[in-house]
């Protein structure tokens, strides 16, 4: 008589599978056999049926027992467990009362046929192993738990089918996990891909890789990575394929893909090992490096394209860093200005080569460069290799590598101040007796001397005595001391003390400069004496100095 099965040698192999994928177990009666070799029928036959029972009820997997004439008999706890019930006839009554219990789809969401059934399948005698569905029931609107179904036949000692079995495992948490992650990972905007480490072959891949490539989803599931290689260019592509092979994690590095259009594309990519089901599998990312590429290669080309600007142009120019005024880099134009090599010049600071002759001047352009971001047109006096010249300076702020600069250009203008200042000289000369000029051309050498002047104080409100009016309109007249004292009937020196007066109102030095301020506030020489009055009533505008 042979053992029954123990419970220890069913838990760690419940079924022993037969070659054809459908094992075989046979129930023998615990009476004599008979001549034959059959098995006892009747009360024995129901005893070894209810000793299987006891031993599969323990088990983890779902099991249940369906008769050849498709009714259910028996199922486990954990069976009933897995489809929402706790008592058999919940599952029904036969295959048919099943069927309409329970809805059964594949993966794919593609309803299983009539006859389709795993517990159809089975009574038909179909031997099939890791069959996977979505179990909803009646009246259900989703799927509320996954079943991976094997199917098992027991057959009796003549080897006719005697118990059909369909053996039942929970699958719904591992697929819900691979749901999440599935849908994490097709969210990710950062493109992906995965491959398996059994054969290298990529199983997975999300939009953001199939966006960045160009590739279809059909065109890529299924390779390997020795057809669509991923470090191709990769400085350490030895090392990525050892971590491979490893299934090690791959750190970050450049590399080149080839793009199915033809082209190809600089990326970053790393790896990370990870699990999907049971099967170890690597996931790589990517960070698409051709906006960046472009981007420097644009940069390339404008800083190539500034410095020979910069080289070139014949102004004096400058590149110095807005943190401490030092200087980044300065063309041939100022070095042959200042009489100094570019090697004298860069790193050290603009105020350590005692370039400003009033060191007043420097710190105003230091603040104007921080506080506005440029330098206009300034006028100041600077330390060369000669001597001192006259400069016109302007600025502008500027960002180089990351660093904010400030780029310089200064002109020599010493010769056109110059011939400004022999200008002057000249009209000053001519006009110490301006009576017999025209109104019209005081006027226009009023206005030829106040442009060729420096802009100082700006503009400001003088008030004048009547008698400095008085002295001032003789004074435009181009009358000496002694006339407008015989005019006033006042003596010489009182009309030199009132002359005195008028040049510190109005900020001027001699009777030219007074006179030419005269005829820009209003007063006219061959005006009657009423009418200049008149005018100069009104509080006057100190304009810039003449």
């Amino acid at each position: 008589m042979s053992r029954p099965p123990q419970v220890e040698d069913l838990a760690e192999n419940p079924i022993p599978a037969s070659p054809a994928g459908t094992a075989e177990l046979e129930l023998r009666s615990f009476g004599e056999p008979q001549e034959n070799g059959t098995s006892t029928t009747g009360p024995a036959h129901i005893v070894d049926r209810s000793q299987l029972q006891l031993i599969i009820a323990g088990l983890t997997d779902g099991v249940i027992l369906v008769e050849a004439d498709q009714s259910l008999t028996w199922a486990n706890e954990a069976a009933l467990a897995m489809h929402g019930v706790d008592r058999l006839e919940a599952l029904g009554a036969d295959v048919e009362q099943y069927r309409k219990n329970f809805q059964l789809t594949y993966r794919n969401n593609h309803p299983l046929e009539n006859g389709r059934y795993p517990i159809e399948r089975v009574v038909a005698g179909e031997a099939f192993d890791d069959v996977i569905v979505e179990v909803t029931p009646a009246g259900g609107n989703k799927p509320q738990w996954v079943h991976r179904i094997r199917s098992l036949v027991i057959n009796d000692a003549n080897g006719v089918p005697d118990c059909l079995v369909l053996i039942l495992k929970d699958a719904t948490d591992r697929f819900q996990a691979e749901e999440r992650f599935q849908r994490a990972f097709n969210a990710n905007p950062a493109p992906a891909v995965i491959c398996r480490l059994s054969d290298l072959r990529y199983v997975k891949v999300n939009q953001g890789f199939l966006e960045m490539t160009g590739y279809r989803r059909e065109e890529l599931l299924g390779r390997s990575t020795y057809e669509i290689d991923l470090f191709q260019g990769a400085e350490k592509r030895h090392l990525a394929i050892e971590r491979l092979a490893s299934g090690e994690t791959i750190p970050q590095m450049e590399a080149q893909l080839d793009l199915p259009s033809g082209g190809s594309k600089w990326v970053i990519v790393a790896g990370q090992p990870i699990e999907i089901g049971d099967e170890a599998c690597m996931l790589f990312t990517f960070a698409d490096l051709e906006p960046q590429k472009k981007a420097e290669t644009a940069l390339r080309h404008s800083e190539e394209q500034f410095e020979k600007a910069f080289r070139v142009s014949p102004a004096p120019t400058a590149l110095l860093k807005l943190a401490d005024f030092s200087f980044l880099s300065v063309n041939d134009a100022f070095t042959r200005l200042f009489k100094l090599a570019e090697i004298d010049v860069i790193g050290r600071r603009m105020d350590e080569l005692n370039f400003w002759v009033d060191p007043k001047a420097f710190e105003r352009f230091k603040a104007a460069a921080i506080e506005t971001g440029a330098i206009r047109e300034t006028e100041e006096c600077l330390h060369c290799g000669e001597g001192d010249i006259d400069s016109l300076i302007a600025g502008v702020t500027v960002t180089i590598a990351d660093e904010p600069c400030l780029l310089c250009t200064i002109l020599d203008i010493t010769e056109r101040k110059r011939s400004e200042r022999e200008l002057v000289a000249a009209i000053d000369k001519v006009m110490a007796d301006t009576s017999w000029f025209s109104r019209g051309l005081i006027e226009k050498l009023a206005e030829l001397r106040s442009i060729n002047r420096r802009d100082s104080t700006g503009a400001a409100v003088v008030t004048l005595t009547k008698r400095e009016r008085q002295v001032l309109q003789f004074i435009c007249q181009g009358l000496p001391d002694s006339k407008i004292a015989d005019h006033l009937k006042v003596s010489p020196n009182t009309v030199r003390n009132h002359v005195a007066a008028l040049y510190k109102k109005l900020q001027v030095h001699n009777r030219t400069e007074a006179a030419l301020w005269g005829h820009a506030n209003g007063f006219r020489p061959d005006a009657p004496a009423a009418e200049n009055a008149k005018v100069t009533e009104q509080r006057l505008v100190r304009s810039p100095k003449y």
